[in-house]
């Protein structure tokens, strides 16, 4: 090993000086943070990863942290997200050789952020250690921040996430997802600095570093007790259709007409019931060729009942000035309105740079891959007098998004497709994620979804019920109503977000040395 792989005042460890091992550690600690998540739930895992990644990091030198931030995100996407595939192979009519190969680009790709993140780790700390452990928990939750906002973003696969089921959970409608998150680091750093405290026959500042940072984890499950929001006494009756209808056959046009029927057949039953809820894109048609489907439903809809369903819009908009498609959702019966989707999905739902991407393979022509972007400050959905946001697929995964539009509302929804990802772990993160959302805002999210996972998850983002994945059903249950906002709604992630740019601020090593 060169002079120049490790700085000689921290303390080196066999992960850090040897190459091999650790590209080894930095990529299996990446994955250890999948399996912190949703099926598999070992959220104890988030402070075990982050320690093998200081203790593989934190000697090296400043030039080797890009590389090796790009492990660290190889190792969390080609295990958390790599399930990507299946769109791109099995829905998007791509050889299995480029579908690999377009997976493995979306992997390093999304990896590049942990990579940049870890680089600007290396420039802002320099060769303290001291610097290198206080920054750590800051560039990690910015570069998380940064990759769920640029080019519309990816806000997945967050440590916070774990805690839904965690004893961090009690703090989540404090500090939303990515103070859950920021914390997981310190801990993280905390054991690593201990570690060095008792190398260094500092026992007591050792332990008093380990009591500040397992503060949270043992409060945390007394904090979930709270109640930050009045849920109301009064149930209203909620019943959502699970058509398990084949992507194959999603758009095809011979089987339109055969879903909408899907879809009737599961309703009749239920009628009467307060709120009913179809999946997205239930309606396979835009609105403007579904009138009488829609008439149909309103004829058939108890006095009190409302149906909200997922239906493409078509018609001019006088944002975009042009006539252009929305994915959109929509309430009939005894309730109004219609929202259209904000977080679009690329090359899901439109196509970056379509003037060249488009025509060159089928992943970049799927079916619905041209909606437009619906305008911000939308109005809940009204059902019965209940103010119902609704969020569709991608969105609910915007922590600050979903809590800032959830203000002034009684209950949240959100509707899906997860049909694009099969048996894979996906659809079961996304469901974790619908589920943090209800913790950090207080109320009941209600998500209704093509072959599952549906569910009415409370306001402790707790799951009150479920039906199978992969099975035509209906859900039926009670839901509630709640008042009032958590601080989390209030504030969104700016206080954790303003920490960490003071601890960049006032603990980076300055250019220009004070005099």
């Amino acid at each position: 090993m060169s002079n120049n792989d490790t700085i000689p005042l921290i303390p080196d460890t066999r992960l850090s000086g040897k190459t091999w091992l650790r590209t080894v550690t930095l990529v299996v600690a990446g994955a250890l943070q999948t399996l912190t998540l949703s099926p598999f739930q070992w959220w104890w895992l988030g402070p075990v990863s982050l320690v093998l990644i200081l203790l593989a990091t934190v000697p090296l030198a400043s030039h080797k942290l890009f590389r090796a931030g790009w492990l660290t995100g190889l190792g969390i996407f080609g295990s958390g997200a790599s399930w990507v595939y299946i769109s791109i192979s099995e829905h998007g009519n791509t050889s299995i050789p480029l579908a690999v190969l377009l997976t493995v680009l979306f992997v390093a790709g999304l990896a590049l952020f942990h990579a940049i993140a870890f680089w600007g780790w290396g420039k802002l700390a320099k060769e303290s250690l001291v610097r290198r452990l206080l920054l750590f928990p800051a560039i990690w939750i910015l570069g998380d921040w940064v990759r769920g906002w640029l080019l519309t973003g990816f806000p997945w696969l967050y440590l916070g996430n774990a805690h839904v089921d965690g004893p961090l959970g009690g703090f989540a409608p404090l500090v939303g997802v990515h103070g859950l998150t920021f914390w997981i680091t310190v801990t993280g750093v905390a054991i690593y600095g201990a570690w060095w405290l008792v190398l260094n026959k500092r026992s007591v500042g050792a332990g008093f570093v380990a009591v500040v940072a397992l503060l949270p984890w043992v409060t945390g499950p007394a904090l979930s007790k709270i109640e930050w929001t009045n849920v109301s006494d009064e149930a209203t009756s909620f019943a959502s259709m699970q058509g398990n209808i084949p992507q194959q056959i999603k758009w095809d046009p011979d089987f339109l007409r055969d879903q909408i029927v899907v879809y009737l057949g599961l309703t009749d039953d239920y009628w009467d019931t307060d709120l009913i809820l179809w999946p997205e894109t239930a309606i396979p048609i835009p609105q403007d060729q579904a009138g009488k489907i829609i008439d149909h439903i309103a004829e058939e809809l108890g006095d009190n009942s409302t149906l909200i369903t997922g239906i493409p819009w078509y018609g001019f908009s006088d944002r975009i000035e042009d006539f252009t498609f929305h994915n959109s959702i929509m309430a009939i019966g005894n309730g109004e309105g219609m929202y259209h989707k904000q977080k679009l999905v690329p090359f899901g739902e439109y196509v970056p740079l379509q003037q060249w991407l488009r025509g060159l393979i089928g992943f970049f022509d799927l079916p619905m891959s041209s909606f437009s972007r619906g305008p911000a400050n939308q109005s809940p959905l009204i059902a019965n007098g209940t103010r119902i946001m609704p969020f569709i697929c991608y969105e609910v995964a915007y922590p600050d998004f979903v809590a800032r539009n959830a203000r002034g509302t009684d209950l949240l929804l959100t509707i899906s497709n997860d049909g694009w990802f099969g048996d894979s772990i996906g659809p079961l993160q996304h469901l974790q994620i619908a589920r943090m959302r209800a913790l950090e805002t207080g109320r009941y999210m209600l998500r209704g979804t093509n072959n599952g996972v549906t569910a009415i998850i409370d306001h402790k983002g707790q799951l009150a019920k479920t039906i199978p994945q992969f099975e035509r059903a209906v859900l039926t249950g009670d839901v509630f109503t709640a008042k009032g906002s958590t601080p989390y709604m209030q504030t969104g992630s700016w206080p954790v977000l303003t920490l960490a740019l003071i601890l960049i601020v006032f603990v980076r090593e300055r250019i220009i040395p004070k005099p």
